[in-house]
């Protein structure tokens, strides 16, 4: 993931959270609509952070195993049933650099996503994001015949920042700090970075894991908040 900072000054709301609760109401009161109550826990994302840290010290110095037992390898989800692979590799990281750029994404992106829809929704959309994505990955994996062990938060992540950029379209990012850019137009480039990165190489980056974050979280947008993101976006 590129180093990325946000400009809060340049920040507004297209989608207020009173637009979302609009939305809501008129929904069918179905599981796929149904409103939680809305609740903010300021630290609710800090607590995920401490646990993705928490988890990396562990297996990085106490415990090597522990990457292996909580990352999806796809062949021991398929021949050992270790299915809570598809939820554990989100929370599990290789590398230092690894770690802090998906945790310093997740605060920049979840705060203001979780302010906006509430802790209870923020939680419900990062989980099944990430599970799905990691389910989807290894199908992937399996199709291809490859043994790829997936780890990161960043399929999760990548779902959080086009929520973040359907919620807040006007707000300026800047790309390794120098280069704004507005959250819709982030979304294209990564998407195309993505796209062609997953036909290229592996390179060790799951580009199609981020793909994957992207298409769920769109679908989430569709399905459960009815709201185009097109349409958010100005595209």
């Amino acid at each position: 993931m590129h180093i990325i900072m946000l400009d809060s000054a340049e920040t507004s709301l297209r989608l207020t959270l009173d637009d979302a609760i609009l939305n809501f109401k008129h929904m069918a009161n179905n599981i796929l609509n149904r409103r939680m109550r809305y609740v903010f826990w300021p630290d609710m994302i800090p607590a995920m952070i401490a646990i993705n840290v928490v988890l990396f010290a562990i297996s990085a110095f106490i415990y090597p195993r522990l990457t292996y037992m909580l990352s999806m390898v796809p062949s021991l989800v398929y021949y050992g049933h270790w299915y809570w692979q598809f939820v554990t590799y989100m929370f599990i990281h290789g590398g230092v650099w690894h770690l802090l750029f998906n945790m310093l994404a997740l605060y920049m992106f979840g705060m203001p996503v979780s302010r906006s829809i509430g802790s209870n929704e923020f939680l419900l959309f990062y989980l099944l994001i990430g599970t799905l994505s990691g389910i989807a990955s290894f199908f992937s994996f399996l199709l291809t015949g490859h043994n790829y062990v997936l780890l990161g938060a960043s399929g999760a992540i990548y779902g959080v920042m086009l929520l973040f950029s359907v919620f807040y379209p006007n707000a300026m990012i800047y790309m390794f700090g120098i280069i704004p850019v507005r959250a819709p137009m982030l979304m294209v480039i990564y998407f195309l970075i993505e796209f062609f990165g997953s036909v290229s190489s592996y390179g060790g980056v799951a580009h199609v894991t981020h793909l994957f974050g992207l298409l769920f979280a769109f679908i989430y947008c569709l399905v459960r908040f009815r709201i185009k993101p097109w349409r958010a976006w100005g595209f």
